[in-house]
């Protein structure tokens, strides 16, 4: 039929302007397989990146100042309320410092808590200068506790080779600081072993 002669002559020119370095006689061989594969490639997704928020650097915290108190702020007075606030936090943790309370099930909640308005004592360390230094602690670093005393003084002491103790409603706990080297918001996920040693 003239329909199909057609059709015929529009594919071979098809093929013909579709494959310019192809013989005639390999498009005539295609044809007379009656069938034609057309190759397609797929266009790759190009994954999209999320971009992260990016903070301020540690250099960038340092030059804003952003955790340095104050002169004027640095008073054992204003951090009373924070301590208060504490206190009543470690009593909701711990369901009530009760006299019946197993220690150290109050050890293990007082390890993973926050300590940012705890009193804290340094007991023994290998420097004679921290013992006896008391005072609320204001900030938590990895490697330091910055502490306000009574005297209106802050205190940069390490964790490093220092004991703390701590005490609330007649439950004193001891703090390793060598092994406390961690920023508050990891120790909430670390397992502790209760018994702490120190080569002081």
């Amino acid at each position: 039929p003239q329909d199909s002669e057609k059709a015929k002559t529009f594919v071979h020119a098809f093929l013909k302007r579709s494959m310019p370095k192809m013989k005639d006689e390999a498009i005539q061989d295609m044809l007379t397989r009656k069938a034609v594969v057309l190759e397609h490639y797929a266009k790759k997704k190009v994954k999209q990146k999320r971009k992260k928020t990016k903070g301020f650097t540690a250099k960038q915290r340092r030059e804003l100042r952003l955790f340095e108190i104050e002169p004027e702020q640095q008073r054992y007075a204003i951090f009373l309320p924070l301590h208060e606030l504490w206190k009543q936090y470690i009593r909701d943790l711990c369901h009530g410092l009760k006299p019946d309370a197993q220690p150290h099930m109050i050890q293990g909640k007082l390890l993973k808590a926050d300590l940012h308005g705890a009193l804290v004592t340094v007991t023994k360390s290998k420097c004679p200068s921290y013992v006896g230094i008391t005072g609320i602690i204001l900030q938590e670093f990895k490697h330091v506790f910055k502490i306000i005393t009574k005297d209106d003084k802050l205190k940069v002491v390490p964790k490093l080779n220092n004991v703390f103790s701590l005490e609330l409603d007649g439950f004193i706990s001891y703090i390793y600081g060598s092994k406390f080297l961690l920023r508050a918001s990891e120790r909430s996920a670390k397992k502790f072993k209760l018994k702490g040693t120190i080569d002081l």
